[in-house]
């Protein structure tokens, strides 16, 4: 029996904020504005690369920045591997959380300061291994701060959710203010000040956490230490000659994520099913992930294209006049955070409400396919237009589309890698939910190359039919799924 320390049975029975350990407030802080600063970086990102010189942008082909931004995204989300590898086997996740918002830092600093595509590609690897590292541990860190039987738990998660959009609700809106105003660099700037505030809030605040925050789950074996720093060094060495061999380029960069992302996918299936320590329920049930894995994959290519698509869509085709006054591109995207907001106590409560006769988990998944892929469709009535001639409603109906089916996925989506994971493969199976998240990420930036602004109407289409497909697929096939879930939905 293990018990307590005095720091955790501290945490677990303060309530000086608003009823919750203290410590949740340096967390939701520093979430807070690693979301602000993440949004509001990536709001003005894609036009920087590809707006004109002379609009103090570094004149990149829209297709280009578009697989830059694409790759960018999607090694976000494959950091995610290597952040939940260094807590559990070398440093614990407070640790990595701290040494990742300094790198956040670092990749912000980076890109407001350095010129031109040196600025670029030094910032976005930072702040990708920096957001992978605090993606994958955030959320452990914040589990730590409540016992398992806790009921103010699930309240604590949704403050924090709420950090995590009040920040990706204001960074694109004030970055992109500042960019509209003063320059893209200045737009840098404010997000590398964000980030900054965020971790000096949360470097006094560490202190607090418990001491399992810093436990490291399974120890790597010191005389293994070498083994790993010769790998990494290897790893480090092969990304160097490849990019100075011109194997990897700007305009594969996309396609090169995909690759790594498939390959870590079919790694970590093979790893799982042919293990010998899961049961054949267990087997069955991983089996069962696949074809959601697959309509995850489906639905992050189209939703994620917010960052790329829908940005030149908005800098092309949206009117964006407000009382006379031209907003920014880049304020398009606070706009799910605030259906977020709304709409994620209103499905929380729906499937309460519901209980047993909510939809089963394989249905919610072709369900959010098909409105995603609706969503799409929605983009026909205005294809084709010149400037300014799709109403800002009509985009603010459309990501009101995105967000429903976001919310039909993307908790559902976690909650189901945990409770079809098998015993010993926990943190592997939310891991490969997040490779779905990055694979999609990927191909949303790669897709860019087949967007053409001039003849709109069969990318709409193709694509939204595609994930109509993809979902009525599903949906026919719930059934055998939910057999091979063995008891779960």
């Amino acid at each position: 029996m293990t018990t307590e320390s005095s720091a955790d049975q501290s945490a677990h029975n303060d309530t000086r904020f608003f009823g919750q350990p203290r410590a949740l407030a340096h967390l939701f802080g520093v979430e807070m504005w690693e979301r602000f600063s993440f949004y509001g970086m990536q709001g003005i990102l894609l036009i920087y690369l590809y707006f004109s010189v002379t609009r103090g942008g570094l004149g990149l082909d829209e297709a280009v920045a578009g697989g830059i931004v694409g790759a960018y995204g999607g090694s976000v989300y494959l950091s995610t591997i290597l952040g939940a590898w260094l807590a559990d086997r070398l440093f614990g996740s407070e640790r990595v959380l701290f040494g990742s918002a300094v790198v956040i830092v670092a990749g912000h600093l980076s890109l407001a300061l350095l010129p031109g595509l040196l600025g670029v590609a030094v910032g976005l690897v930072l702040i990708a291994l920096g957001s992978g590292g605090l993606k994958a541990n955030a959320t452990s860190v914040v589990g730590t701060l409540y016992s398992a039987e806790d009921p103010r738990r699930d309240a604590g998660f949704s403050l924090f959710y709420l950090g995590i959009n009040l920040g990706a609700f204001f960074g694109p809106i004030l970055t992109g203010l500042l960019q509209s105003t003063a320059g893209f660099h200045w737009g840098f700037g404010l997000a590398a000040v964000g980030m900054t505030a965020g971790l000096i809030q949360y470097s006094f605040g560490r202190r607090g956490l418990p001491d399992s925050a810093r436990e490291v789950p399974n120890p790597l074996p010191r005389g293994r230490y070498p083994l790993v720093a010769v790998i990494a060094v290897a790893a480090l060495a092969l990304i160097a000659v490849l990019v100075l061999t011109g194997v990897v380029r700007a305009d594969n960069l996309a396609t090169i994520v995909i690759i790594a992302a498939l390959a870590a996918t079919v790694a970590y299936f093979a790893v799982i099913l042919s293990s010998s320590r899961i049961t054949a329920v267990e087997r069955s049930r991983v089996w069962a992930f696949l074809p959601l894995f697959v309509t995850s994959v489906a639905f992050w290519s189209l939703y994620q294209q917010q960052f790329t698509v829908l940005t030149v869509y908005s800098d092309k085709r949206l009117d964006r006049t407000l009382f006379g006054w031209e907003m920014p591109v880049s304020w398009v995207q606070s706009i799910n955070p605030v259906f977020i907001i709304v709409l994620s106590g209103v499905f929380a409560a729906l499937w309460t409400r519901m209980g047993k006769r909510q939809p089963a988990t394989p249905l919610k998944f072709a369900l959010s396919a098909i409105v995603m892929g609706g969503a799409f469709l929605l983009f026909l009535p205005f294809a084709g237009g010149g400037p300014n001639s799709t109403p800002l409603l009509a985009i603010v109906g459309i990501l009101f589309v995105f967000t429903v089916a976001e919310l039909l996925l993307s908790p559902i989506g976690l909650s189901a890698a945990t409770k079809l994971a098998p015993a010993r493969f926990q943190t592997q199976m939310v891991a490969l939910f997040f490779l779905s998240v990055s694979l999609g990420t990927a191909i949303s930036g790669w897709l860019v190359r087949f967007y053409d602004p001039t003849n709109e109407v069969p990318y709409f289409t193709i694509l939204g039919l595609i994930a109509v497909a993809v979902g009525v697929g599903l949906g026919i096939s719930a059934k055998p799924v939910l057999k091979l879930m063995k008891g779960v939905s």
